[in-house]
């Protein structure tokens, strides 16, 4: 009697692009394909911003996403091949990461809720240099901060916009998060903060009609906030597979000794 498979039914999902919308026809010819709804794991083709996408549609689903690298950027995906994907998903290694919960509330009272898997970012909208105040589960820990923003990132999301804001790099392990400025001109000497990932982080802005502030979670862009609050979402979890040799914490420590 043959071993049954980890994955039975795969569900192909493509980026916009020409390469990646190729690569799923020969894929769908090879491995078939089923609605994604009744998939056991899912095979997202595209760059990082396609995985992110894929993250965020699926998730709370608890359906593993294993993608591949038909995009400019790939730190989130495998090498693309056509060839033994049914014996790359059988060895695939799981990582399993939390998204941020954002709640936000606009200069109209309006609240505003998202999730975030790379970074919460809050980022000026004219010339003027934004004006913030940072509190830690309530206490207030930095009473003005002008910059151009401030962003919050997971580990997954400390190797993107953070690091180029100068922030750490996080092992995929570690539980925290990092707390980052962007173009920082007061206080000159902060460089941002490491953070228990089971912290509080509000961030009210300071003189929102003068000075407005747009809060980003990943991708979705709200405007004109007034405060921002950001926490781990620990009760939901989110799994990428990758190749043996290509987990996320390899990725990761690679990016800490790479060029």
């Amino acid at each position: 009697m043959s071993k049954q498979r980890r994955f039975q039914r795969i569900a192909f999902i493509a980026a916009s692009t020409h390469e990646a919308a190729e690569a799923m026809r020969e894929l769908v010819i090879l491995y078939g394909n089923v609605n994604p709804d009744e998939a056991d794991v899912i095979v997202a083709l595209g760059g990082d911003g396609m995985m992110l996408q894929a993250l965020h549609r699926f998730m709370g689903q608890k359906k593993p996403i294993y993608g591949m690298n038909r995009g400019s950027v790939g730190f989130l995906m495998n090498e693309f091949r056509l060839d033994e994907l049914e014996k790359r998903l059988e060895v695939a290694e799981a990582s399993v990461v939390h998204p941020l919960r954002m709640q936000a509330v606009d200069t109209r009272g309006m609240e505003i809720k998202a999730r975030a898997i790379n970074e919460v970012y809050l980022f000026r909208q004219t010339y003027q240099t934004a004006k913030l105040r940072i509190a830690i589960n309530g206490q207030e820990r930095l009473s003005e901060l002008v910059a151009d923003g401030v962003l919050l990132a997971t580990p997954v999301g400390s190797t993107a916009y953070n690091l180029s804001a100068h922030g750490p790099i996080l092992p995929l392990d570690a539980a925290m998060v990092a707390l980052t400025p962007i173009s920082p001109f007061r206080p000159r000497g902060w460089r941002g903060a490491l953070l228990r990932d089971k912290v509080s982080v509000t961030i009210t802005v300071l003189d929102p009609d003068k000075r407005p502030v747009s809060a980003v979670a990943d991708h979705y862009e709200f405007r004109h906030v007034a405060r921002v609050t950001i926490e781990m979402d620990h009760a939901t979890g989110l799994v990428l597979l990758h190749d043996p040799g290509h987990s996320l914490n390899e990725q990761i420590l690679r990016e800490q000794f790479g060029p």
